[in-house]
């Protein structure tokens, strides 16, 4: 999910009246503001695996770009983090930030107009377009050489949107998570995939009977999201990423996940 989209959904007002009791205060917000959380003395983040190298599971642990980011945020509270996997519409749609599932939600997830109606964004942390996955030596090097063949999509997200503004004529065969579009690439189910750069360089890094053949400019900026209204951790988090980016610590996690240094 990834630079994810869907439909917007509206939470209930009634589970979020029962449920708003259920915080407890963690710290004090930059702007004076008490900070309160799910859990005490934990930062409950909403993300939705497998998403690599942003975050998925190694072990018994979720790690990744992601999470590396969100533990300064935590550390900055003096909590320590603990993820939630739950599926990407509740995310996006911000009934689970709502419900009081979680503090944040850290998925990859792109900032759009749509998602700005339910959640409120933190200052953009990374840059992402979208990018065609193909099996090594295909031939398709655009969107419009897909005509009548099949091209997957993760179901929900900006690189579906952006198949079905873009792919005429291609077969659009949906898949509900990462994992599965990527094995339907590799497998030969579909000709061709199309998702996030980041997520699918990291992929054929590892499978190597796969390339990525094409990106699109789609100008696609990630957000760590809040509850709307919640401006006193929103401002911590904002402050947290700009500390990161002053003293070098964002750009080692930068080459930690991804070899290079961001660009400027």
């Amino acid at each position: 999910m990834f630079a994810r989209s869907a439909l917007p959904v509206i939470a209930v007002a009634a589970t979020v009246t029962l449920l708003a009791g259920c915080t407890s205060t963690a710290s004090q917000g930059s702007s004076g503001s008490d900070i309160s959380l799910v859990k005490s003395g934990k930062l409950t983040t909403c993300t939705h695996l497998p998403y690599p190298p942003f975050q998925s599971r190694q072990g018994k642990k979720i790690v990744g770009f992601d999470v590396d980011l969100v533990d300064l945020v935590a550390s900055a509270l003096d909590v320590k983090q603990e993820i939630v996997d739950t599926p990407f519409e509740g995310i996006q749609s911000g009934e689970d930030l709502n419900a009081n599932q979680c503090d944040v939600a850290a998925a990859g997830m792109t900032i759009n107009e749509v998602r700005e109606k339910n959640l409120d964004f933190s200052d953009p942390y990374f840059e992402a377009t979208q990018a065609l996955l193909t099996k090594k030596g295909a031939s398709y090097k655009a969107l419009g050489d897909l005509k009548g063949k099949k091209l997957a999509v993760q179901q929900g997200t900006t690189g579906e949107q952006y198949a079905q503004r873009h792919a005429k004529g291609a077969k659009l065969v949906q898949f509900e998570d990462l994992a599965l579009l990527l094995t339907a690439v590799k497998t030969g189910q579909v000709d061709a995939g199309i998702d996030d750069n980041g997520v699918l360089y990291d992929y054929v890094k590892d499978n190597p009977d796969t390339e990525v053949t094409a990106e699109f400019n789609t100008g696609e900026r990630y957000g760590i999201a809040v509850r709307t209204g919640n401006d006193a951790l929103r401002k911590r988090v904002n402050k947290v990423l700009g500390d990161a980016r002053a003293d070098g610590r964002y750009d080692r996690i930068y080459r930690k996940w991804f070899g290079t240094a961001p660009k400027k």
